[in-house]
């Protein structure tokens, strides 16, 4: 019971410092974020660009989402212009994954101290600087964290049960990967917790690759429920989201052994290896895409309709 109590603390100190990184950077720059963002969308490809930057520099899928989607009920944005901005977050929030892999562990209190003494200034420039600081250290505590106790929770029965069934099949690791990241709203969290038990050699990596397919599917909610009550365009991009998302998961599946089979060709540890393979992933998917987005756009409004 103590070590789930732990790893819940952790996933809270992950989520918590993913806001507080993603909120630092954006009030750093949001008036200029939005306006590039409203202007890099007329074509496919420089919306997916546009969304690919923005969602590097925010660390979050969801909240590129969020926006595109607030532009879109504001009517700053087309529903057409989003394709591209989709298909770019897909890509940049996998960046994220590749950072965290880094060894940055002498770096983590100093982090918090500088970011903590930061928080308290009530200048905006040094407070959101303060919270970028502290996020990022939050961030690396909570992955240590996640590794640290991926052996001994492995070790409780319901845990070991649930890790077997992971193991043992692809579509158990797709659904708990779609469901849990639908729960916490966060996809980088999700495969974070995935690389912790990766690199500690309890999970496998044809699972891993399963759950992080499926938290791609989860992250979908937090657009869809953006979407409640923004007008008819924005339910389109929701919806968007979610069966772009759904395609390239169900394209990878079937290919899922193969997958794993080369993912040590990217990297030695267990851990990067997923971080790569998410990027690939997201990449190939994104571009296989993109000459046909408006194509699938149009696909989406004949199956959604406009009303």
């Amino acid at each position: 019971m103590v070590y789930l109590l732990l790893f819940i603390l952790f996933l809270a100190v992950f989520i918590g410092g993913m806001n507080l990184l993603r909120r630092g950077l954006f009030e750093l720059s949001a008036d200029r974020m939005k306006n590039w963002l409203a202007l890099m969308t007329d074509t496919p490809i420089k919306g997916m660009i546009a969304g690919m930057i923005v969602t590097a520099f925010l660390h979050s899928s969801s909240a590129v989402m969020v926006i595109t989607i607030g532009f879109i009920s504001a009517g700053l944005l087309k529903f057409s212009q989003s394709i591209g901005i989709i298909l770019g977050s897909n890509i940049g929030t996998t960046f994220t994954l590749e950072i965290i892999t880094f060894n940055i562990d002498a770096f983590i209190v100093p982090f918090a101290v500088i970011g903590a003494i930061l928080l308290v200034f009530r200048n905006k420039t040094w407070h959101n600087i303060g919270a970028i600081s502290f996020g990022i250290s939050a961030i690396f505590a909570a992955m240590r964290g996640f590794t640290f106790l991926a052996t001994p929770v492995i070790s409780l029965p319901l845990v070991e049960n649930a890790l077997t069934h992971l193991n043992t099949s692809h579509w158990i690791s797709l659904f708990t990967g779609t469901v849990l990241t639908a729960i916490i709203q966060s996809s980088t969290a999700m495969t974070g917790i995935v690389m912790g038990f990766l690199s500690e050699g309890t999970l496998s990596m044809d699972a891993a690759i399963a759950a992080m397919l499926g938290a791609n599917i989860g992250t979908c909610i937090t657009a869809l429920l953006a979407s409640i009550g923004a007008g008819k365009e924005a339910r389109l991009t929701a919806f968007a989201h979610i069966w772009l998302n759904i395609a390239g998961a169900a394209v990878f599946f079937p290919f899922i052994n193969e997958i794993a089979a080369l993912a040590p060709i990217t990297a030695a540890k267990p851990d990067v290896q997923l971080a790569h393979v998410s990027v690939i992933y997201n990449l190939f998917a994104s571009l296989l895409v993109l000459p046909v987005a408006e194509k699938f756009g149009s696909m989406i409004e004949m199956i959604h309709g406009k009303d």
